[in-house]
């Protein structure tokens, strides 16, 4: 090996050095001084409104009655309270079940289609 190429290895590997300190030293300013925004940070908010929205929905029908068919009689019912209606009808366990088939049958019949006269 001469000292020529030896001094152009040195030279290449000083360079080397050198750009890759550079590019460290530019990278930690730019990390430190610029503040980059979560890119889900507006997405995640908007999934938090919606549960929150979801979530009062579900309290709602669960504590507050409802009507949800008005031609078959079907209705939704606070659960403390369908609880009690069921705790009091099968009482009489005879007259519960002939209730419940009768409200099966109503509830799965074909509805009368209404005239659009």
């Amino acid at each position: 090996m001469n000292l020529q190429t030896t001094n152009r290895a040195s030279a290449a590997a000083l360079g080397l050095l050198v750009a890759s300190a550079l590019f460290a030293i530019v990278t930690v300013v730019i990390k430190l001084t610029l503040s980059v925004p979560d890119i889900d940070a507006d997405r995640g908010a908007d999934r938090t409104k919606a549960l929150a929205a979801i979530r009062a929905e579900e309290d709602n029908a669960l504590t507050h009655a409802a009507t949800i068919d008005a031609q078959r009689g079907i209705v939704r019912l606070p659960i403390e309270t369908a609880i009690k209606l069921a705790a009091d009808k099968w009482q009489n366990p005879a007259a519960a079940r002939a209730d419940l088939k009768d409200r099966v049958e109503k509830s799965v019949a074909p509805v009368k289609a209404e005239s659009f006269e």
